[in-house]
């Protein structure tokens, strides 16, 4: 192949090359990215968690018991975007449904090591589907302000 003078570019061999090296660079990148993705994606349930967390302990502190209902703790899901998670709190059967997926919309809190009569402790749990899979990613918080992953959506641990 002749060039002609002043004639710049680059061979279709070159291009090739490059559009491989960047394909080889997203496999390996994308996953990682989806991994750190799901894993801020956890900070909501914690976040409202720890809120619940709050409002359970302001109430005992006015009444001297807890109690299993968001409203008389005075407990409000913020309402920027969609949730991705449902929240309980046991003992109870009151949930503060955010978004569900089909996977996830069957709470199980009682099963929940710790569970304690309202009077003296509580358990509050956040169930969501955070990557769109058939696990659920679950959380719960009690009296002692102990937060434990109890289903982890990120590495698919039952």
């Amino acid at each position: 192949m002749c060039k002609f003078k002043g004639q710049k570019g680059f061979t279709l061999i070159e291009l090739m090359i490059v559009v491989a090296i960047i394909g080889i660079l997203a496999a390996i990148a994308i996953p990682n990215f989806m991994t750190y993705q799901a894993k801020s994606k956890q900070s909501e349930a914690k976040g409202n968690l720890a809120g619940i967390y709050t409002s359970e302990v302001a109430y005992f502190g006015d009444n001297n018991t807890y109690h299993d209902n968001f409203g008389s703790i005075g407990f409000v899901v913020a309402s920027t975007g969609s949730q991705r998670y449902s929240y309980a709190i046991t003992p109870g059967t009151q949930t503060l449904q955010g978004t569900s997926f089909a996977a996830c919309q069957t709470f199980t809190p009682s099963g929940l090591t710790g569970t304690v009569p309202a009077a003296t402790g509580f358990t509050a749990v956040a169930t969501g589907n955070i990557d769109g899979d058939t696990y659920c990613d679950t959380w719960s918080i009690d009296d002692i302000k102990t937060m434990n992953n109890v289903k982890n959506d990120v590495t698919n641990v039952p």
